[in-house]
């Protein structure tokens, strides 16, 4: 029986119906060589240019059939009240950790001028520069103004955004709404909250089997959705071991039907942030991978059965492993790079692993990794080739940028 939820993700290959991007915005402008680092960032992308990437990226999918939603019209439609609207901003400025209480007054009337719900979460993404709020008089400043006086914004920007998939993740009928491994995204997940509490459509009925609120932290590109049953998560940079547990126990007592995971244990680098840098499904017998990754890769199988949690450390190869869950004589790992190492170092560091799958053996790509797409089109896939020289600065590719709502069964 169908179920009556707004979100039906099953696979990661079932045709996609729907999908939320986020189109870059004034937060990308807001980057500054002096903090790249605080806010997870190694260049600064040329704005226009990620914007013409995107919108290829966007009508490469429509062309295909998918429906287009943004997070910021779902997180603007989700402001149905005025005190909803008044509630967000309060949370906004809070998880903002600004100690200049001058500051935090003067952000609050800054937001609150703002007619439309649109400009406004434009805005809250974009960040805020001290130079928009007006002069602080010298009797109600703090020490914390003086001292903070060099740094040039009140709120930090989201330059992260664009990358949907973190945040949260849509597995079943149900989100998992994450607790990110850095402040600067953690803040990312406000957009979420509201969404699944308040949207007209997205805020009706969905299971939530995490919840930003945790005390372990995990993130979208983490999971990856290969069956009704079966689930793979990296332990990463970015997601505890622990709270692959908690997800797998939460989605068993939402009845969401998970029963597995595969856990992998990659290395905890920014190189391979998420499994999905390194490991993606694109046919029902075809992933891609790092081969880096594939030496010292450890992987654990966990279940529930009769209730009841077990943990096994498997000792068999990943192909195997997988075949088994999948119920398929074999599957092909596709190598990112093939067997040059140099190559395969390269386009894994511009997301030659990293695709995004519309129906089974139809892959989204970036143009720049000829070698693996070379290799990809050898084993009968069809690409969608999309160029991102500028979208890629921020280290993340097709499926980086894209948050399934709705896939087709697979049959």
């Amino acid at each position: 029986m169908r179920n009556t939820t707004p979100i039906h993700v099953s696979s990661e290959i079932g045709r996609l119906k729907k999908v939320m991007l986020h189109r870059p915005g004034k937060e990308i402008d807001n980057l500054m060589p002096d903090y790249l680092e605080r806010l997870l960032f190694d260049d600064i992308p040329f704005l226009e240019e990620a914007q013409r990437e995107h919108d290829q990226f966007a009508q490469a999918l429509r062309d295909e059939g998918v429906e287009v939603l943004y997070l910021e019209d779902l997180a603007a439609e989700s402001l149905t009240t005025p005190e909803i609207r008044q509630q967000f901003i309060e949370e906004y400025i809070a998880e903002a950790h600004i100690r200049s209480q001058a500051i935090q007054d003067a952000i609050r009337q800054f937001l609150l001028a703002i007619p439309d719900n649109r400009q406004l979460v434009d805005k809250t993404m974009a960040g805020i520069q001290k130079v928009e709020l007006p002069d602080i008089p010298l009797e109600k400043k703090g020490l914390t103004d003086f001292v903070e006086s060099h740094y040039p914004f009140a709120v930090d920007p989201m330059p992260n955004l664009y990358f949907t998939r973190d945040p949260f993740a849509t597995l079943g009928r149900g989100v998992s709404l994450n607790r990110m491994y850095a402040d600067t995204r953690n803040r990312e997940t406000l957009y979420g909250k509201y969404i699944f509490t308040h949207h007209p459509i997205y805020g009706q009925g969905v299971p939530l089997v995490y919840s930003r609120e945790e005390g372990t932290r995990i993130e979208g590109g983490d999971i990856l959705v290969l069956s009704e049953e079966l689930l793979a998560i990296g332990i990463s940079q970015r997601t505890d071991a622990a709270s692959i547990e908690k997800l797998l126990q939460n989605c068993h007592q939402e009845g969401l039907g998970f029963k597995t995971v595969i856990a992998f244990e990659i290395a905890n680098n920014r190189k391979f942030m998420h499994l999905d840098t390194v490991f993606t499904m694109v046919d029902r017998d075809k992933f891609t991978i790092h081969p880096e990754i594939e030496q010292d890769l450890r992987l654990y199988t966990l279940a529930i059965e009769a209730g009841e949690l077990s943990i096994i450390e498997e000792d068999c190869d990943l192909a195997t492993l997988l075949a088994r869950h999948l119920n398929l004589p074999q599957v092909d790992l596709i190598r990112c790079g093939g067997d040059n190492r140099v190559a395969a170092g390269r386009e894994q560091w511009n997301d030659g692993s990293n695709t995004l799958t519309i129906s089974p053996g139809v892959v989204v790509v970036y143009n720049r990794n000829t070698i693996t797409n070379a290799i990809l089109e050898s084993r009968g896939l069809r690409l969608i080739k999309i160029g991102g020289s500028e979208l890629v600065r921020g280290r993340g590719g097709p499926r980086c940028m894209s948050m399934p709502l709705e896939r087709e069964p697979l049959s």
